[in-house]
């Protein structure tokens, strides 16, 4: 009797000392599972703007509506041949409907020069940058020939654009990965770890910005990817 006893408790013992081990494995499995670190990759780039978008703003000024308009059409013959001189296709170029405004609807105190103020603009919307640059430096040549620039003309400033962005994305995502990777890769050297495999990724927003403000037409394209990787003993 006390013989089997003894031997029940050796093998209650033993199942208790397995289950410990087991919970305790499990236990760890689970607290592994939990380690990971979260990095960010980083990846640049520059690229050269590929359209440019130039709106040539001409102001006329009249007191009466039919000079007005014999004024809106010289100018846009005269901006029209000053960029077909320069060899811009006819296609490249479009005009806006004049804005005009009649300064007696504005009731100022004083009678001003001219009652009708028009602004017309002709838009060169071009893939030859280098065009656009060279004949916006020349742009001086209109005032000669009549043709008054709008000088306040911030709302309509040139724009330089970058079209490509699809076909650099892989790459890029793909630098940015492995910039991450990198990253990941110190952590783990310095706690002691190795990298796993990868617990979430994210893509960043691309974000396209001028390089500087002397320089419109090179862009700079950025994205930053956010990964987290496993890590293990």
């Amino acid at each position: 009797m006390e013989k089997h006893t003894v031997t029940t408790a050796l093998i209650v013992a033993l199942g208790i000392a397995i289950a410990g081990i087991s919970v305790g494995m499990g236990f760890y499995k689970g607290r592994s599972a939990d380690r990971y670190v979260n990095v960010k990759g980083l990846a640049e780039r520059e690229v050269r703007a590929d359209l440019a978008i130039w709106p040539i703003t001409c102001r006329v000024t009249s007191n009466d509506l039919t000079t007005l308009h014999q004024g809106i059409d010289a100018s846009k013959l005269a901006v029209t041949r000053f960029l077909a001189e320069a060899q811009f296709p006819e296609g490249d170029i479009s005009f806006s409907v004049p804005r005009i405004n009649d300064t007696q609807s504005l009731g100022a105190n004083e009678r001003p020069l001219y009652r009708y103020i028009a602004d017309v603009t002709i838009t060169v919307r071009s893939k030859d940058i280098d065009l656009v640059k060279k004949t916006m430096q020349q742009s001086g040549k209109l005032v000669g020939k009549g043709v008054v620039l709008a000088a306040d003309n911030w709302q309509t400033p040139t724009e330089f654009l970058y079209t490509g962005l699809n076909a650099i994305k892989p790459e890029m995502i793909e630098e940015a990965t492995k910039d991450a990777r990198k990253a990941a890769e110190k952590f783990a050297r310095d706690s002691g770890s190795e990298v796993g495999k990868i617990r979430t990724a994210t893509q960043g927003y691309f974000s396209i910005t001028d390089r500087d403000r002397n320089s419109p037409e090179i862009k700079q394209v950025r994205v930053v990817t956010t990964v987290e990787y496993f890590l293990v003993d």
